[in-house]
């Protein structure tokens, strides 16, 4: 059995090894609670042993295999959108405009991963051609960076070399980790920049005893002059740009951190022939998109959080008491044969049979939720001493992530906080919550997992930990940092002007990549501007706004209402339309910037709208309904 599946954790650990260590100053009435705590994880482990026994499952994923020198380096270019500077004759000549809008810890780990290709292929090449560095080689990598920075004429070492020499004297503090206190989350300057403004400085790390959701650190976004963006108020198209940037900003901070970004290679996998359990998330989205269109979440997934979310969330145990695998067993093939028919009744099963269904359709997708690629990267994200700079890294591989995926996580995450939020009845807690569903996250029968000797309890806290803060912090990790929007932004404008790279040596095109980031707005001193704001589907004629410095979303789409009224639209609920006391904030309408530097991009009502103008001038601003409300007329 234990050949077939290499993804078992290895035996479990005697009771007192469990046990997870706690401070002296913890109430001793938390300590039990702990105790059981993480018993419940290898509780769960030992479940989906048992389930995995009894029927004989082969892994349905190769083996990962070991990738030569180079070869990692070639396929992150490749993934970053930058297969060109591989000679690649077929790579995308747009994406090269890439570079144009990256950091300079962005760019230094373009660098890195391109120079160790380089060196990689020259060494298997039989006849190389030698490089002037292969005469002055230097004993390490280190030492190559220190020359670089010392004698090289490229500009971007020495911006670098400069412009870290200038953060020196910026205060970029790390704070001290206060549990329960408020800390900013600065999402307008590049995590890798701010990474490495702390270098020299300590890391504090939160303890991992504190297993109170109450204690966790509390983070706010603070809002600038153009808002915040969340996942979704982007259009597909920019959102396909997303990942690319995230990637080179994630290992970038990586880089400045010192952590290796491993990366799985992709294998491929066993087709089936069920309907629902173990097929590909993207199968089942078309599937269900074809009963339902625009369906982002498979609709067996949606059906059995339903359940639990209506006679659930109040039962003791809740995820954590198994329930029977017969009977489990048993709903499966039922459901396979009368789900999509509407014959299957949820009103008649057990709700810990339910919470079985539901952990092991996310055990059984050929591909771990959270994708074999990157499985690794989120379970080494315990690892980052930084609570801040975890959640940093969280919020990267969470853009990375497929859309099918993320929408997927994101539901399941929603779930587990309603979880949470009925403790007091089903005595879940967040840390109780977060041991149970990491095992079902972080094994997966086609991946191995060969766990070193005596790393079993510091593995499992640390998934149960990540899952504690996807759940406790994703209202944060799903928003899309500002200097990732701005780079989009660049990146649009990059394209339109069909920008030319000459020369496809990253040397000459890094040299380019902060010419033109000085240029200053022509209209950044402009104190007003009247604009047109559209609204065909509900008005004629368009909206004119008299933009000041004050001027935000909230104020237009206020203004905006109040001409519906005096126009004499019949409105069949006014309080539809401006609820919570004339917030805004509150209305089924939304203010989309459309076109110019962005493809669609629903904003922030605190957006201010002048400083939105400057930065894209040639965009139109149209006010829609918003498409999770009821339509109005």
């Amino acid at each position: 059995s234990t050949r077939h599946c290499p993804w078992k954790m290895n035996q479990l650990p005697p009771k007192s090894a469990v046990a997870s260590p706690v401070s002296e100053s913890t109430n001793s009435r938390v300590e039990p609670l702990d105790n059981l705590s993480m018993d419940s994880f290898w509780l769960e482990v030992e479940n989906i042993k048992q389930s995995a026994e009894a029927e004989q499952e082969e892994c349905s994923l190769a083996d990962v295999k070991t990738q030569e020198e180079g070869e990692a380096e070639a396929e992150w270019l490749q993934d970053a959108g930058l297969s060109e500077l591989l000679g690649d004759p077929a790579g995308d000549k747009d994406n090269l405009v890439l570079l144009s809008t990256l950091t300079r810890t962005q760019a230094a780990a373009v660098q890195r991963r391109l120079d160790t290709y380089s060196r990689s292929r020259r060494r298997r090449n039989k006849h190389p051609v030698r490089d002037v560095r292969d005469v002055f080689a230097v004993a390490s990598s280190q030492d190559t960076a220190a020359e670089k920075e010392e004698s090289s004429p490229d500009p971007l070492w020495h911006n670098l070399r400069t412009s870290n020499t200038q953060r020196k004297t910026q205060d970029y503090s790390c704070t001290v980790r206060n549990p329960g206190k408020e800390e900013v989350f600065n999402m307008d300057v590049a995590y890798s920049e701010q990474a490495a403004v702390l270098l020299k400085g300590s890391f504090l790390s939160e303890s991992r005893k504190l297993k109170d959701g109450n204690a966790l650190t509390r983070f706010k976004i603070p809002k600038g002059r153009l808002g915040v963006t969340r996942i979704g108020d982007l259009s597909a198209q920019d959102m396909k740009k997303i990942p690319t940037l995230a990637l080179i900003e994630l290992t970038a901070l990586c880089d400045i951190l010192g952590f290796e970004l491993k990366r799985n290679k992709a294998a491929k996998l066993k087709t089936t022939e069920k309907r629902l359990f173990g097929v590909p998330l993207n199968t089942l989205l078309e599937n269900d998109q074809k009963l339902l269109p625009n369906t982002k979440v498979p609709l067996l997934l949606q059906a059995l959080l339903s359940c639990l979310e209506k006679r659930g969330l109040e039962t003791e145990g809740i995820l954590r008491v198994s329930g029977s695998q017969t009977r489990i067993k048993s709903l499966e093939q039922k459901l396979e044969r009368d789900f999509y028919s509407g014959l299957f009744r949820w009103d008649d099963i057990h709700q810990n049979d339910v919470s079985g269904l539901l952990k092991r359709f996310i055990r059984e997708l050929p591909a771990p939720l959270l994708t074999a690629e990157y499985l690794p990267a989120f379970a080494a994200v315990q690892n980052i001493p930084d609570l801040k700079q975890r959640l940093q890294a969280l919020n990267l591989l969470i853009l990375i992530l497929p859309e099918s995926n993320r929408n997927t996580l994101k539901a399941l995450l929603e779930f587990l906080s309603k979880v949470v939020a009925r403790e007091k009845n089903n005595k879940m807690n967040l840390w109780n919550v977060s041991t149970v569903m990491a095992p079902n996250l972080f094994m997966h029968k086609g991946l191995p997992s060969k766990i070193p000797e005596g790393k079993e309890k510091q593995l499992a806290e640390g998934a149960a930990d990540v899952v504690r803060m996807m759940i406790h912090y994703q209202d944060l990790l799903w928003t899309v940092s500002s200097f990732l929007v701005a780079q989009v932004r660049k990146l649009n404008e990059s394209n339109s002007k069909r920008y030319q790279f000459c020369d496809k040596r990253i040397k000459n095109l890094l040299r380019r990549i902060h010419a033109d980031k000085d240029k200053v707005e022509k209209n950044q001193g402009e104190p007003s501007k009247i604009v047109k704001v559209h609204a065909s589907l509900l008005l004629k004629d368009s909206l004119e706004v008299h933009l000041n410095n004050a001027t935000r979303v909230a104020d237009v789409l206020r203004q905006f209402q109040k001409n519906l009224c005096q126009n004499g639209w019949n409105i069949v609920n006014t309080v539809n339309l401006l609820k919570c006391n004339n917030s805004t904030e509150c209305t089924n309408l939304l203010l989309y910037e459309v076109g110019g530097n962005i493809g669609e991009h629903c904003l922030d009502p605190d957006t201010y709208l002048l400083d939105l103008y400057h930065i894209n001038p040639h965009a139109e601003w149209i006010i829609k309904q918003n498409p999770s409300c009821p339509r109005m007329f």
